[in-house]
C-alpha cells in the first residue's frame, strides 16, 4: 500500500520561509507526477506546484516566483521551498503523487501558518 508522509509544516510570520517534504513508500514503481496541493477554509482544494519524474513542473500564478518544487526519484522524495509567505497561504497543505497508472495519493496533510 503506497503511503506518503509530509513533514515541513508550522508556524512563521509573514516573509519568512519554510520548507514541506514528502516521502512516498509502498510503491515498487517510481512515482510519476508529485506535487503539492494547499486548502483554506471554506476553499477547495487548490495545485500549489507539480513536478513530473523528468522534471518538468507546473507552478500555480499565486506562488510563482516564491516556491521552489524538487524531487529524489530514488528515494520517491518531493520538496516544496517556499519563500517570502504571506498570511493568504496558510492552508492545510497536501502532498500528492500520481503512480504509472494515473492513480492519485494523498498524504494527510500538514498545516501552514503565516501570522501577519
Amino acid at each position: 500500500q503506497v503511503r506518503l508522509v509530509e513533514s515541513g509544516g508550522g508556524l512563521v510570520q509573514a516573509g519568512e520561509s519554510l520548507r514541506l517534504s514528502c516521502a512516498a513508500s509502498g510503491s515498487r514503481f517510481s512515482m510519476n507526477g508529485m506535487g503539492w496541493y494547499r486548502q483554506a477554509p471554506r476553499n477547495q482544494r487548490d495545485l500549489v506546484a507539480r513536478i513530473l519524474s523528468d522534471g518538468r513542473t507546473n507552478i500555480a500564478d499565486s506562488v510563482k516566483g516564491r516556491v521552489t518544487i524538487s524531487r529524489d526519484n530514488d528515494k520517491n522524495t518531493v520538496y516544496l521551498q517556499m519563500d517570502s509567505l504571506k498570511p493568504e497561504d496558510t492552508a492545510i497543505y497536501y502532498c500528492n503523487a500520481r503512480d504509472l497508472y494515473g492513480i492519485d495519493y494523498w498524504g494527510q496533510g500538514t498545516q501552514v501558518t503565516v501570522s501577519s
